[in-house]
């Protein structure tokens, strides 16, 4: 896709909303991070209706040790994979706990060396609550990248590399979110609702794309 493209794709997407917001439901940097690790293979719906409850007892990685691993998942059962995850989300509050002084830190490194905690995560992380202009790579992302053009990859390293390349710095930061919201209501995997995307005469899915 060319530069004025680009440009004026990302300008759509601001028009049609300046401050896009995350899905998932939070009240602090902890509990984002703790529901996007259980958001892995689940939808952002389910999560939340999950976490509402949850937060209200467990919105400090002090707490949700006092709740416990047996407490936690019976607030996530229906959460699939809740098991893994409850281990994970007890393993990673107690390193917060032992290791930040019960923070969540402002650095990749340390994010990913938590239990459940891949590079996706950490990217959401650090863009919702540390205002960071990353821009995580999910499925929804993956798949509007390339079908549009916008940066085509292989991978979700590959095309968050490609993104980040191309992006114009004032868009940065709310790419993220522009573009799951893209890929989640509008360009969905199996049919697209191309009458409806802001984008359609920039994007080269009808005319030779993926």
């Amino acid at each position: 896709m060319e530069t004025a493209a680009i440009e004026d794709f990302y300008a759509r997407l601001h028009a049609r909303d300046p401050e896009p917001k995350g899905e998932l439901e939070s009240v602090n940097a902890y509990t984002l991070l703790v529901a996007v690790v259980l958001s892995a293979q689940a939808t952002d719906k389910g999560v939340n209706k999950a976490t509402r409850p949850l937060f209200a007892v467990a919105d400090s990685p002090e707490r949700m040790l006092a709740l416990g691993e047996e407490g936690l998942k019976e607030h996530i059962k229906t959460i699939g994979l809740f098991n893994t995850k409850a281990r994970n989300v007890m393993a990673l509050s107690r390193i917060l706990v032992d290791s930040h002084g019960g923070g969540v830190p402002h650095d990749r490194e340390a994010l990913e060396a938590l239990p459940g905690v891949g590079r996706k995560t950490a990217n959401v992380v650090l863009n919702i609550a540390f205002g960071e202009p990353v821009i995580a790579v999910d499925t929804h992302i993956l798949r509007v990248a390339n079908r549009t053009g916008l940066a085509p990859g292989r991978t979700p390293l590959e095309v968050e590399r490609g993104l980040e390349a191309v992006t114009p710095e004032r868009y940065r930061l709310h790419a993220h979110h522009w573009l799951i919201l893209l890929g989640r209501y509008i360009c969905k995997a199996r049919k697209p609702d191309c009458d409806r995307c802001p984008v359609q005469d920039l994007c080269r899915f009808q005319t030779g794309g993926p």
